[in-house]
């Protein structure tokens, strides 16, 4: 935290447009997020966000890593509805742009996934896990990438956490986790 302020004080008075500020306003933003202070984080990483979409709206990376610590900031503050369409987003551009064989195109599905899962969704986060992002993980990073894993324990948690769930959803799931602890 204490990095992210003095990085903040040595940029504050560099013009807009100038790097280095949006460096140092992104490195306070996750700063403060990381350590709990998501109410401030909030409006510096929404600022943030702003300076690099009018200024550097060509710099998807940047804009991409912003918009994820704002997704996460707002789940955070319980705000998961808004973090859930933010990271739709994130994943549409993700897949236009790189395509949905992409790790981080992969990423932005599996956090999709969760903040489904946190808000209780659990038919919608079964059938999104399900049907492109695990076909997608096995093929492109492997059955035993760590991302898959996630992946594929998300699917076994939305079955077995689903109230609706049947004696096959629960066998389902205990197959799943039995791969995915192997």
């Amino acid at each position: 935290l204490a990095l992210g302020w003095a990085c903040w004080k040595t940029y504050l008075g560099r013009p807009h447009t100038d790097g280095l500020r949006r460096m140092a306003m992104g490195a306070l933003g996750t700063a403060l997020d990381s350590n709990g202070q998501n109410a401030e984080a909030l409006p510096v990483l929404e600022a943030t966000l702003a300076l690099q979409r009018r200024y550097w709206s060509h710099d998807f990376e940047h804009i991409h890593i912003t918009q994820t610590n704002l997704a996460c900031c707002l789940d955070e503050l319980g705000r998961s509805d808004e973090a859930l369409v933010l990271e739709r987003v994130i994943y549409a551009k993700e897949a236009a742009s790189r395509g949905i064989s992409d790790e981080s195109t992969i990423t932005s599905g599996s956090n999709i996934v969760a903040y489904l899962m946190g808000l209780k969704r659990w038919d919608e986060a079964e059938t999104f896990a399900r049907d492109p992002l695990l076909p997608v993980a096995r093929q492109a990073l492997g059955s035993d990438h760590n991302l898959t894993l996630t992946l594929s324990q998300s699917l076994a948690m939305a079955l077995y956490a689903n109230p609706e769930r049947t004696r096959d959803n629960m066998l389902e799931a205990e197959t799943i986790m039995q791969d995915v602890v192997q």
